[in-house]
């Protein structure tokens, strides 16, 4: 990694740190949802641990529902041997031809590396993933992972460093989550039959409890009003909801991007020429960066 890289990486780091000391808090935005007592809010609700063992995992959503925003979590996953456990923090709506919007993490034996699976789903219908390894322990200390989600755009951001940008490119009959409103979810879970080395390596489960923890739950958004339409389509709505709405990447960001799918890419759908053999999707036609 070059230094100008290194240097750019720390600072965004505490950039995003210090955006999120204004985060929301569990109690008030949070309901624990599964688990019974392997969900735990913690420290006046700025923290949150999510546990899993043999008997069950657990997990929490966001009390409001939103249509658009970003969506900001900080992570620090399962250590030492979390092969396969998924833990996840994702967008979804309920019901069928559902939208969602995923970043989940999935564990890998001690010494190897978490892979992020990534994926997009619009009227029931992903298959769209792309899959990552950090370039830093993500056990060690809390990283920030991020979900811009707008009309023209979804991008997914780790320590506010683009790893991956899904455009709306409905005009060549690309679906698109645009009109339902979607939770935030997280989970800590087993799926010891896909998870790590496709279903290869299995749980260990002499090393339960595995915990997960989060911190600095912070949404700039849309939420859904009483009425069921969305809050930002007053003329009331928060200025601290500009940003979000119109974000995309600059010469900077696209650079970054670049790095990352030539560096940390494990997994591409579009590049997958077994699993499309007849005909990859539209929106692979185009730059699989943008």
């Amino acid at each position: 990694m070059t230094t100008f890289m290194s240097l750019f990486l720390l600072l965004s780091i505490l950039m995003t740190t210090l955006a999120q000391l204004a985060a929301a808090d569990f109690y008030k935005d949070a309901e624990i949802t599964w688990g019974d007592q392997r969900a735990k809010i913690l420290n006046g609700g700025r923290d949150l641990t999510l546990s899993l063992d043999q008997a069950s995992g657990s997990g929490f959503q966001s009390k409001n529902e939103y249509l658009f925003g970003r969506f900001d979590m900080q992570l620090k996953l399962v250590p030492g041997n979390s092969a396969g456990t998924v833990t996840t923090f994702y967008l979804s709506s309920q019901g069928a031809g559902h939208d969602e919007i995923d970043f989940e993490f999935l564990g890998n034996s001690s010494g190897s590396p978490y892979t992020i699976h990534t994926n997009v789903f619009a009227q029931g219908k992903g298959n769209k993933e792309q899959q990552f390894q950090l370039w830093f322990d993500p056990t060690s200390s809390f990283h920030t992972y991020s979900i811009v989600w707008n009309p023209q755009r979804i991008i997914f951001l780790v320590d506010n460093n683009p790893i991956r940008v899904f455009n709306n490119q409905e005009s060549i009959g690309v679906p698109f989550p645009k009109s339902q409103h979607m939770r935030v979810y997280a989970s800590l879970w087993n799926a010891d039959d896909w998870a790590t080395q496709g279903g290869r390596v299995k749980t260990d489960w002499t090393k339960a409890p595995f915990t997960a923890y989060y911190r600095n739950f912070n949404i700039k958004g849309c939420p859904k009003s009483s009425t069921g339409s969305s809050s930002c389509g007053s003329s009331t709505a928060s200025s601290d909801n500009e940003g979000w709405r119109t974000h995309e990447l600059d010469a900077a960001g696209r650079n970054r991007l670049r790095w990352v799918q030539s560096k940390h890419m494990v997994y591409n759908y579009c590049s997958d020429k077994q699993r499309f053999a007849n005909a990859v999707p539209a929106e692979c036609k185009r730059s699989r960066f943008l």
